[in-house]
């Protein structure tokens, strides 16, 4: 009997990339592993040196750090790349963010310096957008909110139903007021949210809205996800990547982006070190890779502008037009 074959052993990283990317409009919709496979696809057509795990079946090592959940837009997504080779990491995210379909844009790439990085992500702040919900009524259903020791909701979970304290996680709260805008129908609810186990989500907290002050929108919110990082004293949110970013400059901002395609050619990009030859070379997406990763989401973004429009006759659906404030003059 001839011996069993070893599995192939991976050599280790010798670099590691920190990227910062965007879940916004219908590909909000997209669940992680959803997001999971589009992200390996940009990979292997980026031709980014990615390193594999060992074993009989490696896979890209590729770590995501607390995802937002389905649903739910997102401008503060973080993931962190294992390379097998050293790459600019700034040309490396314009690279991804070419083979990525809209939507799901890689706004930041910066090397790994120090290490901890989940841990930096103490909390996230949240905006809910909540139609015909009035400004007064929110910040009534706040401040009761707030003046709770405990508020204790419940969510369907795997292993059944859960109740919890969605009071203790929330760090600030409050309505904001929106110039120009009828407050009788939209209302803007800020949140700042420790990241603690269980979880403490948007929903929850209206849940326990509904709990304190009954207050029951009549049509789904929509819910974005500013920011995540390091809680301040003051209870704003610090940059996560700020730690790493003090030994590498690699902000990923239009600026810089113009500026790296313009110095590497409209139609490729290319990542260069000492001479060598180049380390990766990206094409733009094509509109068959949105199809794909859209021909999931469906039934979710029939059922939901259903939901909508069903309770907003005269409004457009919010996966087409701006949100309300953002839509007047």
């Amino acid at each position: 009997m001839s011996p069993r074959k070893q599995p192939e052993k991976q050599d280790p990283p010798v670099q590691r990339v920190r990227i910062r990317y965007t879940k916004e409009g219908p590909l909000r919709f997209t669940s992680h592993r959803d997001f999971a496979r589009a992200l390996e696809r940009a990979l292997r057509r980026a031709n980014v040196p990615i390193a594999y795990s060992s074993g009989f079946h490696p896979h890209p090592r590729v770590s995501y750090l607390s995802a937002a959940p389905t649903g739910v837009a997102s401008r503060a997504e973080y993931a962190e790349l294992a390379l097998r080779e050293v790459v600019d990491p700034a040309i490396l995210a314009v690279a991804l963010d070419r083979v990525l379909p809209p939507g799901l844009d890689v706004r930041e790439g910066v090397t790994a310096q120090t290490g901890g990085f989940a841990d930096r992500l103490e909390a996230s702040s949240w905006r809910i957008e909540l139609d015909d919900v009035s400004t007064g009524d929110l910040a009534a259903a706040v401040e009761k909110f707030l003046a709770s020791d405990e508020v204790l909701v419940t969510r369907l979970t795997k292993k059944g139903n859960r109740e919890f304290d969605a009071r203790h996680a929330v760090v600030t709260a409050a309505a904001t007021p929106v110039a120009g805008v009828d407050e009788a129908g939209y209302a803007i609810l800020d949140l700042v949210v420790r990241q603690v186990t269980p979880a403490v989500r948007p929903d929850d907290v209206l849940s326990g809205l509904s709990l304190v002050a009954d207050l029951e929108p009549p049509v789904p919110p929509r819910v974005t996800r500013l920011a995540q990082g390091p809680l301040t004293e003051t209870g704003d949110i610090a940059d996560p990547l700020e730690a790493d970013r003090e030994s590498t400059v690699t902000a990923r901002e239009p600026e810089a982006s113009a500026q790296v395609a313009e110095s590497t050619g409209a139609s490729a990009l290319r990542v260069t070190s000492s001479g060598s030859p180049p380390l990766f070379v990206a094409t733009e997406a094509t509109s068959s890779d949105q199809h794909r990763l859209l021909a999931g989401l469906v039934i979710g973004v029939f059922l939901t502008r259903r939901l909508e429009t069903s309770a907003m006759p005269t409004q457009a659906s919010p996966l087409t037009a701006a949100p309300v404030w953002q839509r007047m003059p």
